[in-house]
């Protein structure tokens, strides 16, 4: 089994679920009292939402790079960043490190097309909705097209999952209005939709909506797994 390197904090909410799904995937691949061989290193959220806030990702990549590089250094084979957002830093952490990242957008991708889809609608924070990394790697590598919410809707997801959700805090009236912006896009067309950032899946089961849901966390988590297991797989 290898060593699974994680980059967790952003926030730990959502960083508590890797740690358990990734174990739950193990057990369920290996039986026995099988756990997952993995590293946590976890940055300072308050300080990430600040140089977000401000725009300064040089910082932010400083920051991520510091974090991989004690992974490599501690002996993981593999780095996942717990975030969505945060993958705005994983060129700069490729760069600067000799073991790969498992972008959790190319996770995803392979999950959609998986599925048999190819329009699909993307909720996350403001960064991950209106930047081109995660949408262009998407489109380009898995020629998914992706629909975004309005610029109203796109405030009031950003606003939600930074104003309660990184909290733990789950209302209905929130869930209410996350699910009406996913019917809103499955009347554009959208066949699926990405809960983009990892925090969403805490408020959007699938069950909520009509079309069918990607939660990132998971697919992340678990993808890990299999490269993690993929020797004793198939051995």
């Amino acid at each position: 089994m290898k060593t699974i390197g994680l980059i967790g904090g952003m926030s730990w909410e959502s960083s508590k679920l890797y740690y358990e799904l990734i174990n739950q995937k193990v057990k369920a691949e290996l039986g026995g009292f099988h756990s997952c061989k993995s590293i946590l290193y976890t940055v300072d959220f308050d300080q990430i939402h600040h140089l977000q806030g401000v725009g300064d990702w040089a910082t932010l990549d400083k920051i991520m790079v510091n974090a991989a590089q004690n992974l490599e250094k501690a002996g993981a084979n593999i780095i996942l960043i717990c975030a969505n957002t945060m993958h705005l830093c994983s060129e700069a952490i490729t760069d600067n490190v000799e073991i790969p990242l498992l972008h959790i957008a190319e996770a995803t991708g392979q999950a959609i097309v998986a599925k048999g889809l190819s329009k699909v609608a993307l909720l996350g924070t403001k960064y991950v909705m209106e930047k081109d990394f995660y949408k262009d790697l998407l489109t380009n590598k898995f020629g998914i097209e992706v629909l975004i919410p309005t610029a109203e809707e796109r405030d009031f997801i950003h606003e939600i999952i930074y104003g309660e959700l990184v909290q733990g805090v789950l209302k209905d009236d929130s869930r209410e209005g996350y699910k009406k912006v996913i019917q809103n896009l499955a009347a554009q067309g959208a066949e699926g939709a990405i809960l983009g950032c990892t925090e969403i899946p805490l408020l959007i089961k699938p069950d909520d909506v009509t079309i069918p849901t990607f939660n990132t966390t998971k697919i992340h988590a678990e993808q890990a797994v299999a490269w993690a297991l993929a020797e004793e797989m198939v051995s």
